[in-house]
């Protein structure tokens, strides 16, 4: 089954590759600057290739604490707010008001006070990532089915047994959602912190040859941050289905 999906997958990209070269190497209707042909991107991706592992490795170092970060202290306040409906009914307010200003807004304003541009890079990707993974471990633990609670308490589950063998497991669905997106959100707000905070990374690296119009330079950034993002993806999707493996909808993928 998915294979069939990866054949239809593979077919759609090189649909796309032969339409790009349709359009700039046959009746070139698109500006060859601004899309060059495939030739000068297949040779600026092959003379990059060193740079662009020394530019991941750049923005693995804003990307890993950044998330980090945001994941452990997500899932812990999350916990924390999520047992306790007192603590739940007074910052869920807040909670809701913070939540929505977007982490790139903030960029110069964490510019201006972070002592380093390292730092305040990590901190825009640490907010981002923040709130998805707050909201969903809350959601996650507050729709617990009582049936679980109620289970728990007749073997004397208390503490951090309660915690890993009811709370967070019950809740992982929701929580694991919640780092999806905010592993979505990580990798958008990581070009945009490297754009404006950093020198060096991949968004760095688009954002200087864009810079100098070296487009076929800045597809092959593009193109290389792309397959990376899958396969942090696909690493994330086997991960997700290995704890989430009594799920009928994992299962069935």
């Amino acid at each position: 089954m998915k294979n069939k999906y990866y054949f239809a997958t593979t077919a759609i990209v090189i649909a796309f590759v032969f339409i790009y070269m349709f359009f700039t190497q046959v009746v070139i209707l698109l500006d060859p600057i601004l899309f060059p042909n495939i030739s000068l991107i297949i040779n600026a991706f092959i003379e990059s290739i060193p740079k662009l592992f020394e530019c991941l490795w750049s923005s693995c170092k804003l990307l890993i604490p950044g998330f980090g970060l945001a994941l452990i202290s997500g899932v812990t306040i999350g916990v924390i707010l999520g047992v306790n409906p007192a603590l739940n009914k007074v910052f869920k307010p807040i909670i809701f008001a913070l939540n929505p200003i977007p982490p790139s807004m903030l960029t110069p304003y964490l510019i201006a006070i972070m002592p380093t541009f390292y730092l305040s890079s990590v901190a825009v990707i640490f907010i981002g990532c923040f709130w998805p993974i707050l909201g969903a471990t809350m959601s996650g633990i507050v729709m617990i089915d009582q049936k679980f609670l109620d289970y728990g308490k007749v073997i004397e589950l208390r503490g951090m047994k309660k915690l890993f063998h009811i709370l967070l497991p019950a809740a992982a669905p929701s929580i694991l959602s919640g780092v999806k997106t905010a592993l979505n959100f990580g990798f958008i707000l990581l070009a945009i912190a490297e754009m404006f905070a950093t020198n060096s990374g991949l968004g760095y690296f688009i954002q200087y040859y864009a810079d100098f119009s070296d487009y076929a330079r800045v597809i092959s950034g593009i193109i290389f941050m792309g397959l990376f993002i899958i396969l942090i993806m696909v690493i994330f999707e086997k991960v997700r289905n290995r704890i989430l493996f009594w799920t009928l909808n994992e299962n069935n993928k």
